[in-house]
């Protein structure tokens, strides 16, 4: 598809119906997971951090990968980074629309502050490379290598913190326990279900293509920035799906789902960083991408430090019933907007 020689008008209709593509398939592949969740005994935390994760994020990592390729080293970056911060704030959301008690405190649950740490980690490398020299191996920063080795091994060891979990949170009244659901092991069979779910991650992937394509067909054909275009277009697009697949295990009362399925979308969507600088055959994408970049990799960042202090105090209701992280996280993000657009 050529879309450079497609008026403003069509760009905007495709791009809009790609979204909207990745919206429908985001609602359908929250009930799968967590159906996944209770066939496999894996549990909501760790099947949301993981495979939900995974699948939800797909269009956003097609469209960093396709733009690296395209050479938009700041474009790429940006959506990854932009990606984690929005979906963050997604969960803000999610906690105003629980209204018993605070999301954070009802949903404690180890395999999610265990991910949320390994964020905070994940997070910090990327500013190590564009601080320290370019170095790079076959056009490659090694810190991009040591990111998708910190996340594999984070990743089996997500499975022990399950396993062998060395402390429990205090119970509550309004505490949400994982328990699967007696009729999610009975209907279907277990191959026609994680079919379904990679059929959606494809369709999901398609459409980030479209996506990519469009984005940077408007960047160069407007003079926008792509810091811009990426952290506040594709990223928002490309993240719907978090949206939907929160707030519809919110509304099933799959808590830890809810919050695992966003901190691990958060902690996969790193691998973007990996995936484009192999992509990006100039060098070290961490040394090509614009310093206004790195604005939404503090937020990211710092809005995943504040989730973990929601996850560690878990206040039972603050302004509205929600929690003191979640008005926090509220500011920041729409502080980053505003500056942004300025």
């Amino acid at each position: 598809m050529y879309f450079e020689n497609l008026s403003l008008i069509w760009l905007t209709l495709i791009f809009l119906a790609a979204g909207a593509v990745i919206l429908g398939c985001g609602v359908r592949i929250t009930d799968v997971a967590d159906r996944i969740a209770d066939r496999t005994g894996l549990g909501e935390a760790l099947i949301g951090g993981l495979l939900l994760g995974a699948a939800t994020s797909l269009s956003g990592t097609v469209v960093s990968v396709t733009s690296a390729l395209d050479g938009r080293a700041s474009l790429s970056f940006s959506n990854a980074v932009g990606g984690i911060a929005v979906q963050t704030a997604f969960l803000a959301l999610a906690d105003m629309i629980y209204r018993r008690v605070n999301l954070e405190h009802a949903a404690a649950d180890l395999s999610n502050l265990f991910q949320g740490a390994l964020l905070v980690l994940l997070l910090g490398m990327p500013l190590l490379a564009y601080a320290a020299p370019e170095i790079t191996l076959f056009a490659v920063s090694p810190v991009s290598l040591a990111i998708f080795g910190v996340y594999i091994a984070g990743a089996v060891a997500s499975k022990r913190v399950r396993d062998e979990p060395m402390w429990h949170p205090v119970g509550t009244h309004e505490t949400r326990t994982d328990q699967p659901e007696e009729e999610a092991t009975d209907a279907g069979s277990n191959v026609g279900i994680f079919a379904f779910f990679a059929l959606l991650m494809v369709v999901m992937g398609l459409c980030g293509y479209v996506i990519s394509q469009i984005a940077g067909v408007i960047t160069d054909r407007y003079s926008l920035s792509a810091s811009l275009v990426g952290a506040l277009l594709t990223a928002v697009v490309t993240s719907l799906p978090e949206l939907v697949t929160t707030l519809a295990a919110v509304r099933r009362g799959a808590l830890q789902l809810a919050v695992g399925g966003i901190i691990g979308g958060n902690t996969f969507d790193t691998l973007f960083l990996t995936l484009s600088d192999v992509a990006y055959r100039d060098g070290s994408l961490y040394h090509a991408i614009a310093r206004e970049d790195l604005l939404w990799l503090a937020v990211g960042l710092s809005s995943t430090a504040i989730l973990l202090l929601g996850l560690i105090v878990r206040q039972k209701a603050g302004p509205g019933r929600i929690g003191f992280e979640s008005v926090g996280i509220l500011l920041l993000y729409c502080g980053a907007v505003a500056v942004t657009a300025l």
